[in-house]
């Protein structure tokens, strides 16, 4: 339910995104992105604009995602923002602790939009 309201989200705001199910999924996705990039001679950023994760996922949460796309330098110039019902300050901390460019408590599309927007260089119109 929550990926849904994502995507209807980031459909209303006009962007691409690709979605994962869980944070392997994310991770082996990004990985395979980062390839792409590399045997095409481009860097990733340039087809990536914000990662966006959930902090609680199956088989890898959004700490060791953030943790492993801020430690490969190919994901370099790309901001990740970390996006959970886990609001409390200490979960905001261990997100800035791991690089997370972001926090955004769930779930609030009018907060995620203005986030998303302020991150990758749009005006609020």
């Amino acid at each position: 339910m929550a990926r849904r309201q994502i995507e209807s989200t980031l459909e209303h705001l006009g962007l691409k995104y690709v979605s994962a199910k869980n944070g392997k999924e994310a991770w082996d996705t990004l990985l395979e992105m980062a390839q792409r990039a590399e045997t095409s001679g481009v860097h990733l950023n340039s087809r990536v604009g914000v990662i966006l994760t959930d902090v609680e996922m199956p088989e890898m949460d959004g700490y060791v995602l953030t943790k492993n796309i801020k430690g490969d330098t190919r994901f370099n110039g790309i901001p990740v923002i970390m996006h959970s019902s886990l609001s409390a300050a200490a979960n905001q901390s261990l997100g800035e602790s791991v690089g997370a460019d972001a926090y955004v408590a769930k779930f609030d599309p009018l907060e995620l939009a203005n986030m998303l927007r302020s991150v990758l260089g749009e005006d609020d119109g």
